[in-house]
Formats: structure tokens, C-alpha cells, sequence
């Protein structure tokens, strides 16, 4: 807001200060002091009403011209909706770390994704396992957008899983099952969308049990939680993941 008045005044350069964390009425006068001894305009977005009604006596006793830029808004907006505001200071910046946090997730999921880098199953809030086509991507992403870190490893019969996954925590780790017939609709519609045979062995039913009875012999060695996602939606199998790692939070952090 600032920004966009200052440059209506064209022939002339503004200096821009800015005082973040403004806690106590002792900020308050020093900032007061230095806008009079500057003729300086003070804009302030406090969210304390002791501390805004404190800067409002402090500029009028020493003749400083401020403008109170988040006041009148939080008044219209609880005149409107009859809500009270809560006045407490920071929450921006809460919101702003919780953003960080989500972008780092997302960038991890990324980086992490189908077993692309095994260091990064040690670094993980939790791994995600399974065959090819149970949604582990779309559930990585998803969890990331909650800030969970995801890893996510396929499992192959040709392919043994990295030695990190198994010095990953039980706790941690996710396998994700699912019914054969369900498994063979969903690689034969990969299948034809790729333009190929959906005849394929990607979705023979033979393949299918071998590959799903190879999963369930690595998940009992590694004595993780098994989800079964056949009938589940995305957003369905996260709330059990989700739960899940805040309960193994709670009793791991309790031990």
C-alpha cells in the first residue's frame, strides 16, 4: 500500500523504512520519535488495540502524521460479520512459515518420487510402498500439500527395494494393496491411453497376483501398516495416513 501511494508522487524519492515485530509501547515511541525528528509519515498494521490507541496519543502529542492502515479494517469487517477479531500479532507469519513448509514438502515429494533417490527414505515423515498403479505419487503430492514429507518406492519382483528401506523406522513406512481385478481395469486404461495393447503384460492377471504377492512378502518383512486402496479415494487413503503418523507421533514422542 506504501509502495503503490508513494509512486503517484513522481517527482519525488521516497525513503521506505520498515519496522517488523512491533511488540511493546517502548518500539512504539522510538519509532514516533524518529518519523518527527524526520518528518516522516508512520503506516503502521498493528493488531493490538492498546498498542494502535497508544501509537494514535504518541503522534498527536509529537505532531507525526500516521495512518492506521489494519484498524479500520478489522473494524468493518466485525461490524459486518458480527466476528471478533483476535488480535493477536504474527499470524501472518505463521502463515507464511506454514506455506514454507508445504513448498518444501512438495519439493521433497518431487525429489523423492518413485524411489528416484533411496537417501531420501531416511530423511522421510513417512514411505509410502506398493505396486505400480496404487496411487502413490497422487498420495505423496497429496500428503505434501499437508507438509508431510513423502517417499514413495514401487515395488518390482526384478527390482530389489533399496537397502534404506529397510533401516527406515516400521512406523513410517505405508504399504498400499489392492484387489487384482481392480489393479488389471486400472493398467489397462493406462494402457490404452498410452495408445498401446492393453493385452500387455503390464495387465495380465498373472503378472498382477505375482507382483502383489511379491509386495505383501517385502511389507511383512518390513512389519509395516498395510492400506488396501481398491475402493478408496485419494483424499480417503491420506486421512488414514494422516491419522496414522499423528497417533505414531504422539505415542513416539511420549517414549
Amino acid at each position: 500500500m506504501v509502495k503503490a501511494t508513494t509512486s503517484q508522487f513522481v517527482e519525488e524519492k521516497f525513503d521506505v523504512i520498515r519496522v517488523p515485530y512491533v511488540k511493546d509501547k517502548e518500539q512504539i515511541d522510538k519509532v514516533v520519535e524518529e518519523a518527527a525528528a524526520n518528518r516522516a509519515v508512520v503506516c503502521y498494521t498493528i493488531v493490538s488495540p492498546e498498542l494502535r490507541e497508544h501509537m494514535a496519543d504518541r503522534a498527536l502529542a509529537m505532531d507525526v502524521e500516521v495512518v492506521d492502515v489494519l484498524g479500520p479494517m478489522l473494524k468493518s469487517i466485525e461490524k459486518t460479520t458480527g466476528l471478533l477479531p483476535r488480535n493477536q500479532a504474527g499470524l501472518i507469519h505463521s502463515l507464511d512459515h506454514e506455506y514454507f513448509k508445504r513448498v518444501e514438502a512438495v519439493e521433497f515429494a518431487v525429489k523423492y518420487d518413485d524411489g528416484k533417490n533411496p537417501l531420501g527414505l531416511l530423511k522421510a515423515d513417512v514411505v509410502i510402498i506398493g505396486v505400480s498403479r496404487t496411487s502413490k505419487t497422487p498420495l505423496s503430492m497429496y500428503l505434501a500439500h499437508k507438509q508431510i514429507k513423502v517417499a514413495n518406492v514401487p515395488l518390482v519382483p526384478e527390482l530389489a527395494p533399496p537397502e534404506e528401506l529397510f533401516k527406515v523406522p516400521p512406523y513410517k513406512i505405508i504399504g498400499l494393496l489392492i484387489d487384482p481385478f481392480k489393479l488389471n481395469e486400472i493398467r489397462s486404461e493406462r494402457l490404452k491411453t498410452m495408445g498401446l495393447s492393453d493385452t500387455a503384460v503390464y495387465a495380465d492377471m498373472q503378472r498382477i497376483n505375482d507382483e502383489l504377492t511379491y509386495a505383501k512378502g517385502i511389507m511383512r518383512r518390513l512389519h509395516c501398516q498395510i492400506i488396501n486402496v481398491s475402493n478408496r479415494a485419494i483424499e480417503e487413503t491420506a486421512g488414514i495416513i494422516m491419522d496414522y503418523v499423528r497417533k505414531n507421533k504422539e505415542r513416539h514422542h511420549e517414549g
